[in-house]
């Protein structure tokens, strides 16, 4: 069987197993085991051969047992981007992108900005602002040393030159970067502990430690961030949707002038920026 008749009985499969965006799911794995790109697949006259269909057919299977999309092939798309993922470290979502846009607007009027990413597990939100600004001087954080491993296999795969330590928020920063940092970025591990059981499989695919935090995460963050930053600098996060009135309390507790609320591309609150004097 041709390759694009293939994807077209995979897509029915995933669709029946509740599987979102089944076409593309079945694309990018057909592709992977293939190693072709979207318009190879669907130009490929050649039958699929038996091992080529036995892959496909354990990709798919453990797709629909809640194995991760990016976990089977080993990759994802951000933005500009391509980075490698495994399991053990954060999966980028789509609608972080969101988090870089607004950080880039902050950035917009800056020379040369010195920007923060807490929590980068891939790298993804770093690399993304570095690749777009590359005036940029960039550092990235994060506490678990497999996540900083991979952000710098990462920024080696790009071409994109940032500086990784590993630790807990903006603890592991140099004291000298103190009152100079422009913007600090963070996707944090913002999920209420109790709303954890009712994630979907594929999302409890990721590290607990990467998924689970609450608002309490804020109250951590903002604080040090209020210390590390200039006059007049910004914490850009993402938040749950149903965090914005929250996060934005915490904001003006320590110390915010200004905090703005940001949907992301579905309507849902999904981005507080803060700024202090």
């Amino acid at each position: 069987m041709r390759p694009a008749q293939v994807v077209r009985r995979a897509a029915d499969y995933l669709e029946r197993h509740g599987v979102e965006s089944p076409l593309p799911t079945a694309e990018r794995l057909l592709s992977s085991v293939l190693d072709t790109d979207r318009a190879g697949l669907w130009v490929r006259a050649e039958p699929l051969r038996a091992s080529e269909a036995k892959a496909f057919g354990r990709a798919l299977c453990r797709r629909c047992a809640g194995t991760p999309t990016q976990h089977l092939t080993g990759e994802a798309a951000f933005r500009h981007l391509t980075v490698t993922v495994r399991p053990g470290v954060f999966v980028p979502r789509p609608e972080t992108e969101v988090v870089v846009n607004a950080t880039l607007e902050v950035m917009r009027e800056i020379d040369r900005p010195l920007v923060v990413d807490v929590g980068t597990g891939t790298g993804v939100i770093a690399l993304a602002i570095k690749q777009e600004r590359p005036d940029a001087v960039v550092w990235a954080i994060d506490r678990s040393a497999e996540a900083v491993a991979l952000a710098r296999e990462n920024a080696d795969r790009n071409g994109l030159g940032i500086e990784l330590v590993h630790g807990d928020l903006l603890d592991p920063l140099p004291r000298e970067l103190a009152g100079a940092i422009d913007v600090v970025v963070a996707n944090p591990p913002y999920i209420e502990p109790g709303d954890y059981d009712a994630l979907p499989r594929d999302v409890r695919a990721d590290p607990v430690e990467a998924l689970v935090g609450g608002v309490v995460v804020y109250e951590r963050l903002f604080p040090q961030a209020r210390q590390m930053l200039r006059a007049g600098g910004s914490v850009v996060v993402e938040i749950g949707e149903e965090q914005a009135d929250s996060v934005r309390a915490v904001a003006r507790g320590a110390g915010a002038v200004d905090v703005s609320v940001r949907p992301d591309l579905t309507g849902r609150d999904r981005v507080v920026v803060a700024t202090w004097q």
